[in-house]
Order: structure tokens, then sequence, then C-alpha cells
């Protein structure tokens, strides 16, 4: 810890009297020792009441009593770092929802029964910094070791946002529950109305972009039997695929790999942030309209299971999943297209066709749409992974003609027709409209063959009329 702390933080804890007793805790010793990079150090300081910890700091920088409530002081400390500290505490549960707690400040607790109040064995860890010792009183460095997510205590109950942070870290440091654990999810099922939805986006929001192993994050949560609460994804466990397409099974098991197969795939890891969040849900959601739409009949002489229009179907459900766990319009409008539209690599990319399918997308894009059916196809194992041909030449043909990363822009304007003698009206608006719809069509491509085009038309009436 001491080569990646940075030093005014180690000199400020190791010299300031009063800090004697402070801890490195939670997710950065966890990071440390897993060697995932840490950005954030949290420091618990023990000894001190809060109002002392705030003007103790306030001597080496901005103190702010940011988390109140909470304990929590963040220090501006000259150096630019920004560090939070806080002071143990009590949680006691006196009714639902995440601001149903006493919370009772004890400078006097130990970092064992501190620790205590922690959600998962791998979060309950300390750090000395002036022993370069790790303080781990419920043995979370083993279960790191064994890839194993275990509740720290019995009061693991108290707050059911635990176990979708338990999903979440499941997926991102790749853990497996203790079955005492998942046992302990189970029995509090019902209490998932009690979560505030923007705490529940924001879990969905980290196992969507910092995981390594998504899969095992849905798999915990199937495990602990949350999946009933998300009915879009429960409505695909068992709906079968026809085992000549898809030897890995059913639907459920298909978007295991999909969403595997994607943070696999090239270039997961410089994708930004919000790119990931986007790619992420259309992976997982891109095939849940099978759960409505799989049949089977028979073709060729012999049963086929197939799911027609089950593309379309999914934008609906997907659009709700979204919306239900508190994602906003934004993340809606860009992932559906890429749902509706991921089954288009088996039509002909002729031109026409890959111009109107980037307007379709949008706000999304065909290199999006690239990559989810890409995960997609590469989720059928023992099948290679891989970019299959027919998505190969539509990226080409995406590429060729320059609408991979957003839909063509109109050529002709406005302002072109009003400078001609047009005026502003529905005549005007229609005419842009039936524009736009040809240079799609590849009628023109330049706005000198947009003009010529308006003026090839047959025109009823006087376009200067509006």
């Amino acid at each position: 810890m001491v080569e990646i702390l940075p030093p005014a933080l180690l000199k400020l804890l190791r010299e300031t009297p009063g800090l004697e007793r402070s801890y490195l805790v939670g997710g950065c010793v966890r990071d440390w020792l897993l060697g995932v990079p840490v950005h954030d150090f949290d420091i618990e300081v023990y000894g001190l009441d809060y109002p002392e910890l705030a003007a103790l700091l306030s001597r080496h920088g901005r103190a702010d009593w940011v988390g109140k409530s909470f304990g929590v002081v963040k220090l501006s400390h000259p150096s630019g770092a920004v560090w939070d500290f806080s002071v143990p505490r009590r949680d006691s549960k006196r009714g639902p929802g995440h601001k149903g707690f006493d919370i009772e400040f004890d400078p006097e607790l130990s970092p064992v029964e501190a620790s205590a109040r922690r959600d998962f064995t791998i979060n309950a860890m300390l750090w000395d910094p002036r022993t370069s010792e790790v303080i781990d009183p419920h043995g979370g460095r083993s279960d790191l070791r064994a890839g194993t997510l275990r509740h720290t205590s019995g009061a693991f109950p108290e707050d059911p946002l635990r176990v979708l942070r338990g999903m979440q870290f499941a997926g991102r440091f790749r853990l497996k529950a203790a079955p005492d654990t998942l046992e302990l999810c189970r029995s509090i099922r019902s209490s998932y109305r009690e979560l505030a939805v923007e705490r529940v986006r924001e879990e969905w929001l980290k196992w969507a972009t910092r995981s390594v192993q998504p899969s095992l994050g849905l798999v915990f949560l199937k495990d602990c039997g949350w999946l009933e609460h998300l009915p879009e994804l429960a409505a695909v466990v068992g709906v079968p695929q026809d085992p000549e397409w898809h030897p890995e099974g059913d639907v459920w098991t298909h978007t295991l790999h999909a969403v595997d197969a994607l943070v696999d795939g090239p270039g997961w890891s410089e994708t930004a942030t919000d790119d990931r969040l986007v790619l992420m849900m259309a992976v997982l959601l891109h095939d849940v309209g099978k759960a409505t739409c799989t049949r089977t009949e028979s073709k060729g002489g012999r049963d086929r299971i197939v799911s027609p229009g089950h593309e379309v179907a999914g934008g609906d459900l997907a659009a709700r999943f979204l919306r239900g766990i508190g994602f906003q319009e934004t993340l809606v409008e860009r992932v559906v297209p890429l749902v509706v539209n991921h089954m288009v690599h088996s039509e002909d990319p002729s031109a026409r066709m890959v111009r109107r399918l980037a307007v379709r997308l949008r706000p999304s894009s065909i290199d999006a749409l690239c990559t989810v059916m890409t995960a997609d196809a590469s989720a059928r194992p023992p099948r290679p992974p891989g970019v299959p041909p027919s998505v190969q030449r539509l990226r080409q043909a995406a590429a060729e003609l320059q609408v991979q990363a957003s839909a063509p822009a109109p050529l002709l304007q406005g302002r072109h027709l009003l400078a001609s003698g047009w005026v502003a009206g529905p005549r005007l608006g229609a005419l842009l409209k039936d524009a736009y719809a040809a240079q799609l069509d590849g009628e023109f491509s330049d706005l000198e063959g947009a003009l010529r085009w308006v003026s090839e038309r047959s025109w009823n009436g006087d376009p200067t009329a509006g």
C-alpha cells in the first residue's frame, strides 16, 4: 500500500497528532490486495468525535462536512488531492429504507467492532499506515484468494441494497457467494421495494461499466432469488433455443455468455464509461423478446425452435427494464435501437440499407450495433468467438459511406430553399423530409445534386406560397 499511497497522505497519517489511530478502510484495501488501481482512499479515525475530527483536519486544508449524518469529512489537501475521513459508528435498523437507521458515532469503538457493520468481508479490512499491516478480523483476505463473497455479520439483512452491491462485486471481482450469504439474501427478497430507485441504478451502473465477468453478477441474482424483481430477465430463464444455432443452451445461458463476450472483446478497456453502459445494457437485453416470441414450428421435415420478431418485441421490454431500475430516457433512447436492430446483419448491406440503418439507430451508431452483434455471435460455445463475416461486411460498408459513427446529415437545409424564394411552412417541411429520404436512397450525394433534385420535381402551385 505504501507504494501507491500519496506521499502527502502517508505523511499526514503518520505524523499528525490526533491521527495516531487512523486506518485506510474498505474498497481501497480490497483493491490494493487485488492489484486493482486505487484512486480513492477512505480513512477511518478512532479516538475523536466528529467535530474534533473536522477541526483537526481544517488545519491541513479545507475540511467540508459533506456527510454529516454519516460522520464523513472531505479534506481538500493543498497537494490538490481530496480524501474522505470518517469516525466509527453504530447503525441500528429502526424502519424500512436506507434512511431507516439510527446512527450513533462512537469514537471508542474498536476497529474490529466497527468493521463488523460493513457488508462483505472483502470490504471489512483495514490497513495501518504506521505498521503497514493489514487488519483482517473477518477473513476478507482469504475470501479474496478463494473468490468468495461472504457477508460480514448477522446485521447484513438490515440493508437490502447489500444484495445489489453483491451483484456488482461478483461481476467486478469474479466472486461466487457463500451458501449462507445466498440464504440471507433470499430471506430479504421482499425488501427490494424499500430501495430508492436511485440507489438501484447506481449498483447496476457499476455492474455494467466495471465488471470483468458480468455473468457472475447475474448468476448471483438468480441464485439468491432476486431475479424475480426483474421480470424481463427472469422470463428468459429456460426459454429454449434451436441447438443447431445455439448449442450453449437456453436464452438465459446465452445472455450470460454474451455479456462476458462483450467484456472480453477488443477495445472494451478503452471504451468510455457512458458507452460501456449502453453496450452492456443492449447486450444484456438483446434477446428479452424471445420470452414472448419463441415457438416450435416444422421446417424441412423437422421441428425447429424459432423466435420470429423477437428483436422488435424486445424494444419495449428493454425500455421497461431500464426505466424500472431507474435509468433516464437518454439511456433508453440509445439502448432500444440496438436491441431492435440486432438482427440486421442477415440483410445485404446495400448503400441504401446502411444509410437508413444509421438513421434508425440514432442516437446510437452502426459501430455500437456491430459490437453488440459480435458479442451475440460470440456467445455460442463451443462455437469459437469472433466477428461474423456479415458484421464485417456491414462495418466495412458503413465506413465506406462514412456513417459508422453517426447518421448522415441532411444535405438540403431549409436555408437553401429559403434563399431560392421558398417560405417557411408545411410544404417546405414536407419537401425537406422527402429530400432526406431521397438522399438516403442515393438519389444525390451533394448539395448541387440536392438542388437539382428539387428543381426536377413537379410541384403544384407556387412554392413561395408556404
